[in-house]
């Protein structure tokens, strides 16, 4: 059996008058995550740790800013189509573990239904995937509440 870890990370600033999406589900608050696609910092990070496991580059070059197909993509279908090739070449999701950055709002009423949708677009278990959230206490741009970032690893596995 081979094995194969991946790390990710992703982060956004925030911005007025958009939804805020995390790891698929909207989040009641009054500002939304900036970016090209729908900018859902879990998915992102999620999807980076594969590409990462299986070599392929990062999220920015599979699915870049420049093209116009991206714009207001919706990143659980992204993470969908990284975790399929993935499946394509043969690896199998052992675990996945992911941390959300955010001083505000307060995510655990969401967490049970963000693990729920990201292990559903990647057609896992939803026993597969960790999903937690952390306040950074108020330090840096994180901490002004000026953005979010994600941060996930996965284990991977495949028969030889």
């Amino acid at each position: 059996m081979r094995l194969r870890i991946g790390q990710g990370f992703d982060f956004h600033p925030l911005e007025s008058g958009r939804k805020l999406l995390l790891g698929g589900v909207e989040v009641t608050y009054h500002a939304g995550l900036k970016g090209h696609s729908d900018a859902d910092v879990a998915a992102h990070a999620l999807a980076n740790a594969i590409l990462g496991a299986i070599g392929e580059g990062d999220l920015g070059r599979r699915f870049p800013d420049s093209d116009p197909r991206y714009k207001n993509a919706d990143s659980l279908k992204l993470l969908s189509e990284v975790w399929q090739s993935a499946a394509e070449r043969g690896w199998c999701l052992v675990n996945a573990d992911l941390t959300i950055f955010a001083q505000q709002p307060r995510l655990a009423p969401y967490l049970t239904s963000m693990r729920e949708r990201l292990a559903s677009a990647m057609g896992a278990d939803a026993s597969q995937l960790n999903v937690k959230a952390s306040s950074p206490e108020g330090l840096g741009a994180l901490g002004r509440g000026e953005g979010m970032a994600a941060a996930a690893v996965v284990l991977l596995s495949a028969d030889d």
